[in-house]
């Protein structure tokens, strides 16, 4: 099983480089490339630790549940947290496809606490 996930993830890290566009001018787009890879790769293992890869692949996450504002605390629909893995203040709804979230890990770092 563990072989399997390495490998999925070793997949979806190495199919998003094709994701983002690399200068061959110069040579400073391609440690970026690699460290969005990483940071893709992060994600991927909390998809899956978390059992929610095939969600994901499915569009089935609704984001917000996941953001630091807007996830109401467990056992508690009344209270928020303030704290969660993803660093923004996503919408109710916020379902979005898993190539957008795998851009965003290439484009904004920051958002993810995977990619610190």
């Amino acid at each position: 099983m563990r072989k399997r996930i390495a490998l999925l993830t070793a997949v979806v890290a190495v199919g998003a480089l094709g994701l983002v566009p690399v200068s061959t001018a110069g040579g400073g787009n391609s440690s970026n490339a690699i460290e969005g890879a990483r940071c893709v790769q992060a994600g991927v293992a909390f998809l899956v630790q978390n059992d929610l890869l095939r969600a994901a692949a499915l569009r089935q996450i609704d984001y917000s549940d996941l953001d630091t504002d807007t996830a109401p605390a467990p056992g508690n629909d009344d209270t928020y947290r303030t704290s969660g893995p993803v660093n923004t203040d996503l919408p109710n709804g916020a379902n979005l496809s898993l190539g957008e979230v795998i851009r965003l890990h290439f484009t904004s770092p920051g958002l993810f606490d995977w990619c610190a």
